[in-house]
Parts: C-alpha cells; sequence; structure tokens
C-alpha cells in the first residue's frame, strides 16, 4: 500500500492502527452527538441557557476527570485507564438514553463523557497523545498525529451526516422523535463497546518502561506551562462555538432542519480532513509553529465575519471555509507539545497542556447558551474569532524560535 494511503505511517507499531482506529469509532459518535445534543435536550424542553449549562458540565467534567487521571497516571497501566474511560462512555450514552429530567442529566454530563465539540476534549485525548508519540519514529510524529486526526475527522464528518437518522426514523415508524434520539445515544454507548474492544489488544510496550517511569516537569516547566495559558485562551473562545451550540445558532438564525445541519457539519469535517495531511506537509517546509498560526489566524477571521452575513448560502461558505483551516493546528500542536519536552515528561506535558484547555472551554459554553437565547445574532462567534486569533498572534510572538528537534 502506498505510504500516503495507511492509516498510519509503515514504521509505527501495531499500537498506532489500534488507537487511531479507536480514536475512529468515537470520532464517529461524537460527531452525531454533538448535532443531536442540542436538540434532544430541546425536544425535553430545556432552554437555550439550560443547553447551554449542560455543555459547560460536560467540558468541566472532562476536565476534572483528565486531572484525576493526571494524578494517578503514573501508578496504573495506561491500557487500565483507556478501558475505564471507554466503560464510562458507555454508560454515559445509557444514562442519557434513559434519564429526562434535567438536574440528573447536568450531574450525568459532568461526570461522563459527552463531547459537544467537533474536536476531542475528553478524557482520551492526553491518553492518547502520550503514547502516539512512543509508536513512531521522531520524523513521523507528526505524519502520525496528522492521520489521526484525519482519520477522526473524516469519520466524525460521517457521525455528523448520521445526525439525520433520528428524523428519519421518527417519519417511518411509530416512534416518536424523542425516542428515535434516544436511540442514537444508546448508539453511542454502543460505539464505546468498539473503541474497548480495540483497547484491550494493545500490547504491553505502550506502558513506560519499569526504569525510566513519567517524571514531573522539570527543565520543560515553563515551555509546557506558557502553551497551557495560551492553548487555554484559544480553547475559552472556542467553547463559545463548540458544534452544539454553533448547531443551536443555525437552528435559531435559518430554521435549519436536523438533516440539514448534520449536512453541513458533514461538509466541515471533510474538509477539516483534508486540511490535516496538508498541515503535515506545510509543517515540514515552514516549521511546526508557523503551520499552527497561519493558518488559524484566518480561519479566525473567518468566524467573525459569519453573524454579519446577509444570507445563509454566505455564511455557510465562510464556516466551510474556517473548516479548512481551522484545523490545522491540531496535529501541529499536538506534535510540537510532544517534541518540545523530554520523553520522560510527556504524560506530564499532555496533561497539564489538556487540563487548563478543558477548564478554559468549559466557562464559555454557558455564556454562549446566554447570548444565544438573548439574541440570535452570534455574538458568540465574534467573541470566539477575537479570542482564538489572540491566541495566535501571541503563539507567533512567544515561540517563534523555540523550535523542535526536526526543525534545528
Amino acid at each position: 500500500m502506498p505510504q500516503s494511503l495507511r492509516l498510519v505511517p509503515a514504521t509505527a507499531s501495531p499500537d498506532a492502527l489500534l488507537l487511531v482506529l479507536a480514536r475512529g469509532v468515537r470520532a464517529f459518535a461524537d460527531g452525531f452527538i454533538s448535532v443531536l445534543l442540542p436538540v434532544y435536550l430541546l425536544e425535553l424542553g430545556f432552554s437555550e441557557f439550560r443547553v447551554g449549562a449542560i455543555s459547560t458540565a460536560t467540558l468541566l467534567g472532562s476536565a476534572v476527570l483528565t486531572i484525576l487521571v493526571g494524578l494517578v497516571a503514573f501508578r496504573l497501566r495506561r491500557r487500565s485507564l483507556l478501558l475505564a474511560a471507554a466503560f464510562i462512555m458507555a454508560a454515559t450514552g445509557v444514562a442519557f438514553a434513559t434519564i429526562h429530567t434535567f438536574w440528573p442529566l447536568l450531574l450525568i454530563a459532568f461526570v461522563g463523557t459527552l463531547n459537544p465539540s467537533a474536536g476531542d476534549v475528553s478524557v482520551f485525548l492526553p491518553l492518547e497523545q502520550t503514547l502516539l508519540p512512543q509508536t513512531v519514529a521522531d520524523r513521523e510524529r507528526t505524519s502520525l498525529f496528522a492521520r489521526y486526526g484525519l482519520v477522526a475527522s473524516l469519520i466524525g464528518a460521517c457521525g455528523a451526516l448520521a445526525a439525520g437518522l433520528p428524523s428519519l426514523i421518527a417519519r417511518t415508524t411509530a416512534l416518536s422523535l424523542q425516542d428515535a434520539l434516544s436511540l442514537m445515544f444508546v448508539a453511542y454507548a454502543v460505539l464505546a463497546l468498539i473503541a474497548m474492544a480495540l483497547y484491550r489488544h494493545l500490547s504491553p510496550a505502550i506502558e513506560p518502561p519499569a526504569d525510566a517511569p513519567p517524571t514531573p516537569l522539570r527543565e520543560s516547566k515553563r515551555i509546557v506551562y506558557t502553551l497551557a495559558a495560551l492553548f487555554s485562551l484559544d480553547s475559552f473562545g472556542g467553547g463559545f462555538v463548540v458544534q452544539s451550540l454553533l448547531a443551536l445558532w443555525l437552528f435559531q438564525r435559518f430554521d435549519l432542519s436536523i438533516a440539514t445541519t448534520g449536512t453541513i457539519f458533514f461538509w466541515s469535517g471533510l474538509l477539516s480532513a483534508i486540511s490535516y495531511p496538508i498541515a503535515a506537509w506545510l509543517a515540514g517546509r515552514i516549521g511546526l509553529v508557523n503551520t499552527m498560526v497561519f493558518s488559524h489566524l484566518p480561519a479566525n477571521i473567518f468566524l467573525i465575519l459569519v453573524p454579519f452575513m446577509p444570507n445563509l448560502q454566505l455564511a455557510i461558505t465562510l464556516l466551510l471555509a474556517r473548516s479548512l483551516l481551522s484545523q490545522m493546528d491540531v496535529p501541529t500542536r499536538n506534535s510540537y507539545v510532544m517534541a518540545v519536552v523530554t520523553p520522560a515528561e510527556r504524560p506530564a506535558a499532555a496533561s497539564l497542556t489538556s487540563v487548563p484547555r478543558s477548564l478554559a472551554s468549559a466557562a464559555s459554553p454557558l455564556l454562549s447558551g446566554w447570548m444565544l437565547s438573548a439574541s440570535p445574532f452570534g455574538w458568540p462567534l465574534v467573541i470566539a474569532g477575537a479570542l482564538k486569533g489572540t491566541y495566535d498572534l501571541l503563539l507567533l510572538a512567544m515561540f517563534k524560535s523555540v523550535r523542535p528537534p526536526e526543525e534545528r
């Protein structure tokens, strides 16, 4: 098979393939849940503010769970942690399918793994981010992260397209829309079990060597703390436009159907997927930091302009243009963090750059839901674009001279 068509680089270990496949399974689940979550909650009679509150609870809970995992990760097997996370994912799906009152759902959202975003903000992320670099040589690291993101975006896009299934089921069967939506949460639980089966086949090679256990940050502390602060600013901005709330804005502003919104997010995910291999190619020529900034900044300008568009066609054009550029910083960012720290510091670096991001993104959906309940204009999109653009400029100014080993 040509190298460019492989799911993982030819030199990668079998564990890399298992991690990429598991990410794809989870991405499909996240794809339809991020579109259907606001529809389901509105169908249950919740207000836009309560939709935002549950979205905030999912992100805040993911942050707390990631902190807890970071505190005990050095004591436990990494495969065991991934299996436990997959079990929680399955339990979350079953709970959302069967419980229909606000306060219990808010609690479940906090302790569970629901992802209202198009990207991965769950406890799985720092665990997999730590494991991927050790399955491949340094020169292939960015390529592996790009393929990991490519698979997630492609399959997540198909998941978004599957968000139209409940409407089809409700029209062609005796089930109500609410019951059809509940079935999708059952499907979410089933996909969690498939991911669990993949994690069970990970080899002992993913565990840290006994003579070189993970260590706290030492020489990389300043770099990681600064990156964590910058990533938090970016995530706080991104929390205003997590996919569930972006879907809610499209429902409000343009009165779109679930199927149409799912189709838009399908094409959005497809364009994001295309950007991952481009990001890896571009990083090899202009560097990781330049690739992050010079792709991300135009995407945020597009986001600011979306609410000002006079019709749906122009708004969707800008959203799709943003999708082509906005995710190019994901594989490059993950690769960069793992490159500028020592291998022993990678678990700590992954946790310390993920947790503040999750905490920062948890606050903004509640604000976004409040803004959308007050006005359909789209102020959350403007605020998100401005904050994320500020992050881009600060990142370029502070890290353009801090280069990973392959760029020296």
